[in-house]
């Protein structure tokens, strides 16, 4: 994902250079957005509704794989899909990694290099390799 959202970069700095505890999430969520609007702020405002959208699980003991990172950098070791969207969701813009199912915190987002129109019936599909996390 391009960026760590301000909250995110705030909890890391805070755990290692002031011995702040912090605690894992059970499980980390791909959320995805139909603009960038608040993601970096950590108040995204839009993210798709309704159409059977709901958020895909890509952490955590029921969650998608990752590789082994290297160099700083992992990508989804899978194809990861979203559920058949039953009404339109909109030109997929942006994606984000939150911490919860619903609700929850940005940890990193990102723009699409190629903005998506998802309509009835239309799968949102990352293939294996697509969505690289890095820390830069």
């Amino acid at each position: 994902m391009a960026a760590f959202s301000d909250y995110f970069e705030n909890l890391i700095l805070n755990h290692w250079l002031r011995n702040t505890a912090f605690t894992s999430p059970t499980s980390t969520w791909l959320a995805l957005f139909t603009a960038t609007d608040g993601l970096e702020t950590n108040a995204p405002t839009a993210e798709v509704t309704g159409g059977a959208y709901a958020r895909l699980e890509i952490g955590g003991a029921t969650g998608r794989s990752y590789t082994a990172p290297v160099n700083g950098l992992t990508t989804n070791g899978q194809a990861w899909e979203f559920p058949q969207a039953s009404a339109s969701w909109g030109i997929i813009s942006h994606v984000a990694a939150m911490s919860a199912l619903t609700g929850g915190n940005v940890f990193a987002h990102t723009a699409l290099t190629t903005p998506t129109s998802i309509g009835a019936g239309d799968i949102a599909r990352f293939n294996s390799g697509i969505i690289t996390i890095t820390l830069q």
